[in-house]
């Protein structure tokens, strides 16, 4: 059995004592960091510079830290909330302070989006991996040491432990310690909010080296609130609601568009007149849309499991069972109604939930036949940052080498849909950035790429899809073109026509020269008006107060890019009464008795904020 901890400080010693002073340390992507013992090990290093610490990790979670003043008096109650017991994890702070020990490395292979550019010392030790192949890395590194945040239950009067929300890497470096190719020793942290999960991270106490469990090193887990659905991010779940087949296989990726998705394959279910009106709104000249219920249902494989797949499981969508599961996932993240409504359901139907090593759910070798009968006209949703007008993907870091977030299993997800017959890779993005100055997401070329342009297949922004799949390069041009913001179109089209790869009297179809804002919105007002396309579909942690507040602080952010729309604003919320709602919101932001001019200016700008909110 292992040995047991209640002191952090403790178990590090005994890390060291057991190991050495030479310590790779792998950390669970994302939820699963034990940070109470990570910590511990840091500060051991940190003090006796002959430790020699390397940390091996991927998107390490930080508090949100809110810069603008509105945005502090909106987010500051939340961050406590909801954020308020969770230990921060000291080595972050230090590399944003740029005084990381020079005898501990910190590693990582995917970044929380846009969080470390312009800071060295995590630019410099980011590694570009798939995420199927950070196991290997590690491996090779000499990893010694695993910590990792884990549940724990009794059976049989002895300890279980499961390693929930992280199967991920740490499945696939035990089997390599079966097979005699590793060794190190794996170390827990017990968490009371971890869900505890069946399958094959369902582990007996003997597995663990060392297991720190103490009501003082407890903590809330990460819960990162739901963000809001956009129209955009609507239109574009909506239109990759349209290539999902009915007994297909589903795979998402992180974000809204997710949500989106989910919440439109659940209307085309639940309300299918509803859902086809909607999209002969947004798509008239659509074909091929699928638009059926889903009578044999879904399985879904997914690296990430979150909250949009508890609703689709609910809503009776996600249900064709591959050996009694119908959802295999890796890892997972989410608010805390999420991990509440795991830890709380039925055994019987969390056992249809299995958490599977990342080898299992990104790649096809392996139980190869099994796998290839399972997923069947798989669709791979993912999204992506930028893309050119030849079909090629920006999804993880810039021109100038600059790191946003990482590859993570989006390669993988592409090279299984051109694997597998019937299957599609579908990358998603916004066809525009907002700005001082708004810029197209669908380039010419950039100096970048992520998914190259052989592996081009389907591509969603709110305007449509683009189908690339064994096109010539002329008619991914017009496919991409058609799906781009008009605003942009022409100097595209020019681009691409100087390049000599669209003749010369190519022009735009008629139908794809109103891509506009303007349009999207249109078309999916009436299926906002009647509550099915909500702005949190799988509710949210936000009060209804601050949920008031989101659409109206968004719409106070788009002016603050024209200094004639922010004086228009600031005129007519000193002109205008506020009502009693707009009362409770500007007294969430501390602005109901505005003791300062500043306080009444941005009293009146969010007056008027909250009023143009609502006509929206």
């Amino acid at each position: 059995m292992p040995k047991l901890f209640a002191d952090p400080e403790a178990i590090a010693e005994d890390i060291i004592r057991d190991v050495g002073t030479t310590l790779v340390v792998g950390l669970p992507l994302g939820l699963g960091k034990a940070n109470h013992v990570v910590n511990a090990l840091y500060r051991r290093a940190a003090a006796d510079r002959s430790i020699r610490l390397t940390l091996f990790s991927a998107l390490t979670l930080e508090k949100p830290k809110p810069s603008a003043e509105l945005e502090r008096r909106f987010i500051a109650p939340v961050i406590d909330r909801l954020f308020g017991g969770y230990p921060d994890l000291d080595y972050a702070g230090a590399l944003h302070a740029d005084a990381l020990p020079e005898n501990i490395e910190v590693i990582e292979f995917f970044f929380l989006a846009g969080k470390w550019l312009r800071v060295p010392h995590a630019q410099q030790n980011y590694i570009s991996a798939n995420y199927t192949h950070a196991a290997s890395y590690l491996l090779a590194r000499g990893l010694n040491v695993i910590t990792q945040l884990v549940a724990r239950r009794i059976v049989d009067g002895e300890p279980r432990y499961s390693l929930s929300c992280n199967t991920d890497t740490t499945l696939d470096l035990m089997r390599a310690r079966a097979e005699g190719r590793a060794s190190f020793k794996l170390i827990g942290q017990v968490n009371s909010e971890l869900p505890f999960m069946p399958g094959p991270g369902d582990l007996d106490g003997s597995d663990f080296s060392a297991v720190l469990d103490s009501a003082a090193t407890d903590f809330p887990l990460f819960a990162p609130p739901s963000e809001p659905v956009s129209d955009t991010k609507y239109a574009i779940g909506l239109h990759a609601a349209g290539l999902v087949r009915d007994g297909g296989t589903l795979q998402i990726g992180i974000g809204q568009v997710g949500d989106a998705l989910a919440q439109g394959l659940i209307i085309r279910h639940r309300d299918n007149a509803a859902y086809r009106d909607v999209m002969a709104r947004l798509s008239p000249d659509a074909r091929g849309v699928e638009v059926g219920t889903f009578e044999k249902g879904l399985y879904g494989v997914s690296e990430m499991l979150f909250e949009a797949f508890l609703g689709l499981i609910d809503a009776d969508v996600l249900k064709r069972e591959i050996d009694g599961v119908i959802l295999h996932g890796a890892f997972f993240l989410g608010p805390k109604s999420f991990y509440t409504s795991l830890r709380e359901r039925a055994p019987e139907r969390l056992a249809k939930i299995r958490m599977m090593p990342v080898s299992f759910t990104n790649e096809l070798y392996g139980d190869e036949a099994s796998k290839r009968a399972a997923r069947v006209d798989a669709r791979f949703v993912n999204n992506t940052m930028m893309a050119t007008l030849l079909g090629a993907a920006v999804s993880d870091g810039l021109e100038n080498g600059q790191v946003v977030s990482g590859v993570g299993g989006q390669y993988n997800f592409v090279s299984q849909a051109f694997a597998l017959e019937g299957a599609r890779s579908i990358l998603t993005l916004e066809a525009t950035r907002a700005g001082r100055k708004p810029a197209s997401n669908i380039r010419w070329s950039y100096g970048h790429e992520t998914i190259p342009r052989h592996l081009r297949d389907i591509v969603i922004t709110e305007y449509g899809v683009a189908d690339l799949r064994g096109r010539s390069d002329a008619e991914v041009i017009a496919a991409m073109l058609s799906v781009a913001d008009s605003r942009f179109q022409p100097e595209l089209m020019r681009q691409a026509k100087d390049a000599g790869k669209l003749p010369k009297h190519f022009e735009i179809a008629a139908l794809h020269r109103d891509n506009t804002p303007e349009r999207v919105a249109t078309a999916l007002k009436p299926a906002r008006d009647a509550g099915l396309l909500p702005m949190f579909p799988f509710g949210s942690d936000f009060t209804e107060v601050e949920q008031r507040l989101i659409p109206a602080l968004q719409v106070l952010s788009a002016a603050l890019d024209s200094p004639q729309r922010l004086a228009a604003m600031l005129w007519q919320g000193v002109t205008r009464k506020a009502d009693v709602e707009d009362e409770a919101c500007l007294a969430r932001l501390g602005l109901d008795a505005p003791a300062t001019l500043k306080d009444r200016a941005y009293r009146a700008l969010v007056s008027a904020a909250l009023m143009r909110s609502r006509a929206k």
